[in-house]
C-alpha cells in the first residue's frame, strides 16, 4: 500500500474562519475528509499533520524517508520563508508536491517566490479544495514512476 504523508502548515487549521475572501470557507477537515476519500479509492494510506511550528516540520519531514513514498505539503507562509523546509525535501529525496489553496502568484508579491517548488517534483495553486485534491492525485502516480 502506497503511504503518503500530508503537511498542512501554519494557520491551516484556522481554514474556514479566517480571510475567508483568499482561502474560501472550506475547513481543513473537510479537506482532509476529501483526501481519505481519493486514498480509499486509490488503495493508498494518508498520514495527516498539521503544524504551526517550522522545526516539528522539519522533523517530520526529516523522519519521513523510509516510511513514506510521497508527501503532500502545503507549507502556508513557510513557502516563502523556510530554507529549513525546503532543505528537508531536498535531503529526503521524497517524491514531493506543493499544494496552495490560492494562486500565490495572483497576490502579494512576496508571495510570488516559492523557496519549496524547486525541490518539489510540482506545484497545484488557485484551485481552492481542489488543489490538495488534485495534488494528491499527482502524488499518488508519482509513486509509480
Amino acid at each position: 500500500m502506497q503511504k503518503i504523508l500530508v503537511i498542512h502548515g501554519p494557520n491551516l487549521n484556522l481554514l474556514g474562519k479566517r480571510e475567508v475572501d483568499v482561502y474560501g470557507k472550506v475547513t481543513i477537515g473537510e479537506i482532509n475528509a476529501g483526501l481519505k476519500k481519493i486514498a480509499k479509492s486509490k488503495k493508498a494510506s494518508l498520514e495527516i499533520i498539521q503544524s504551526d511550528h517550522e522545526g516539528d516540520i522539519v522533523q517530520i519531514i526529516g523522519k519521513a524517508k523510509g516510511r513514506f513514498d510521497a508527501i503532500l505539503i502545503n507549507p502556508a507562509a513557510y513557502t516563502h520563508t523556510s530554507v529549513a523546509i525546503r532543505d528537508a525535501i531536498s535531503a529526503v529525496d521524497i517524491p514531493t508536491v506543493e499544494v496552495h489553496l490560492s494562486n500565490i502568484y495572483a497576490r502579494e508579491e512576496f508571495r510570488h517566490t516559492s523557496l519549496i517548488a524547486p525541490v518539489a517534483k510540482g506545484q497545484v495553486s488557485g484551485f481552492g479544495k481542489m488543489s490538495y485534491l488534485l495534488g494528491l492525485e499527482a502524488a499518488i502516480s508519482l509513486i509509480g514512476k
